[in-house]
């Protein structure tokens, strides 16, 4: 009976030892674009920018360490002064009139920073449907596919009227397919300006045929758009 028990436990191990690969320490963890600061997490707006470098207002620290590639543990604890993706040393600043936002430098955005929110003090509100089109006082409208060069820029009311109203009457195509036949897409990144210090941020695209964007899921823009558009 004894030995009965012995194997049986014995087998109950190997069965154990089975469910950890041999060999596996690690675990790949899909990290979210996140700063932890001042007991809570920020992540980013990628819907937003800041509207202009003034509005940055004084350094509020640096992060302390980059869990990307350095932690492999799901059960880490996130410890103020870390980042998912920036490293040590990285400063962090306050934004006028904004207290529940940080902003890092970023050479690759447009205006010169990369935005993060308080997730826990704050909802995401910066989707197109979320913007008060009455209160846009300038757009601009940067080719992505140059490397955010500035194609144009707009502030005469009834032209942004009739570039929102553009935007707003989009028509959505969920089956539809770009063609990519002989190149991706064109891409555009264009930005609303308010009062806010964060400007709101769109994208769209053009395969040679469509305008195109995702303000949802797939809608066509009106061909009306390419006016606002500097040809090549």
């Amino acid at each position: 009976m004894k030995k009965w028990v012995a194997l049986s436990f014995f087998l109950m191990f190997l069965v154990g030892c089975q469910s950890i690969p041999f060999g596996s320490s690690q675990t790949e963890i899909d990290w979210v674009d996140f700063i932890k600061w001042d007991d809570s997490e920020y992540d980013v707006v990628y819907d937003g920018i800041l509207a202009d470098k003034s509005l940055i207002e004084k350094e509020i620290g640096e992060v302390q360490f980059k869990v990307a590639d350095n932690v492999s543990n799901p059960s880490y604890k996130l410890k103020d002064g870390d980042a998912a993706f920036h490293e040590k040393g990285t400063k962090l600043y306050s934004v006028k009139g904004k207290d529940d936002i940080i902003a890092v430098k970023d050479q690759s955005a447009i205006n010169g920073y990369r935005i993060y929110f308080n997730r826990e003090r704050t909802d995401y509100k910066w989707h197109f449907d979320q913007v008060p089109l009455d209160q846009v006082k300038k757009i601009e409208l940067y080719s992505t596919t140059e490397g955010n060069k500035q194609i144009a820029a707009f502030e005469d009311e009834t032209e942004i009227e009739d570039f929102l109203e553009i935007l707003s009457n989009s028509k959505k195509a969920p089956a539809f397919q770009p063609n990519t036949t002989t190149s991706d897409p064109m891409m555009y990144d264009i930005i609303l300006y308010t009062d806010d210090p964060i400007a709101y941020k769109c994208s769209i695209q053009y395969d040679g045929t469509t305008y195109f964007w995702y303000p949802s899921d797939t809608e066509i823009l009106s061909g009306d758009i390419q006016r606002f558009i500097p040809k090549k």
